[in-house]
């Protein structure tokens, strides 16, 4: 008789499965080379929906292995940003059609590059040259293909004269109280999430940023105003001209943005920081 493994409550039923057959997010990632965060990211995008004991436990199944394997090979081999990865593997039918509304859709910002190049009479070439990057790269940003970096993203807004916001979709009027459920939600290339906590005529720009391991600013940049920043989770190591700071669960930042600066996750698990900028600089 076939090994079981313990029996797993499915709703008020309890399911005997095979030995083998589920695997918790941790074994997950490592046998698929990736972090735990990053699992969670695709999941909340919609790339998979893994069973769950009747402790909230994650459980992933030799097809939803199969599912990310392909998606890690999308994005280590292929290149694909996580928004060009769902795309392909809607594609190639292994994940159903996106629905309407979702927050990568709502808030792509290649549309809105490409207009804004139009709007100046550019062409693709002009603009890859002053920023110094290819024009497959921009071409790829514009079709929503690739993403850019908050570093780049910061470089594309100076060069168009517009408020990195304005490189997204714009969001609606907002009162005084923002659910969790209704923040926007914007995506800066790969492992780094940002969202809004207030939007509108404001002084202060809070964020709440998700910065998964490996990943960040990738450049460095400046602007006008200053910024505070407060460790809610995880590790932050900042870059402030040429200086190293290292940022731990509780720490406190606050710097002018007039500095070259660039930071980025050391950490093996996802940073969340309270995030501010004064004026309105995102």
């Amino acid at each position: 008789m076939a090994r079981t493994a313990k029996k797993q409550m499915n709703g008020n039923v309890a399911v005997a499965r095979p030995a083998g057959e589920l695997l918790k997010i941790g074994d997950a990632a490592r046998r698929l080379g990736i972090s735990p965060s990053m699992i969670r990211a695709w999941e909340k995008m919609g790339l998979i929906t893994p069973e769950r004991t009747g402790s909230a436990y994650r459980l992933y199944s030799p097809q939803d292995l199969r599912l990310l394997r392909r998606a890690v090979y999308l994005r280590k081999v292929a290149g694909l940003n996580a928004k060009a990865i769902l795309n392909r593997l809607r594609d190639e039918g292994l994940l159903a059609a996106a629905r309407n509304g979702s927050h990568d859709e709502q808030h792509s910002s290649g549309p809105r590059l490409r207009n804004l190049r139009k709007r100046r009479g550019e062409s693709l070439s002009e603009v890859a040259a002053a920023l110094g990057i290819s024009v497959g790269f921009l071409s790829n940003l514009e079709r929503s293909q690739s993403g850019a970096s908050v570093g780049l993203a910061r470089r594309l807004a100076q060069h168009y004269g517009v408020n990195i916001l304005d490189l997204f979709e714009q969001p609606g009027a907002q009162g005084p109280l923002v659910r969790a459920a209704d923040r926007k939600v914007l995506r800066s290339g790969e492992g780094v999430c940002m969202e809004l906590l207030a939007w509108g005529n404001i002084i202060m720009e809070p964020h709440l940023f998700r910065v998964a391991p490996g990943a960040g600013s990738v450049e460095s940049y400046r602007h006008d105003g200053e910024e505070f920043l407060f460790v809610l989770k995880g590790r932050l190591t900042i870059y402030l001209e040429g200086e190293e700071f290292q940022l731990k669960t509780g720490d406190s930042f606050y710097f002018r943005s007039t500095s070259p600066h660039r930071w980025e996750n050391c950490g093996q698990t996802e940073a969340v920081i309270l995030w501010i900028n004064t004026p309105p600089s995102f």
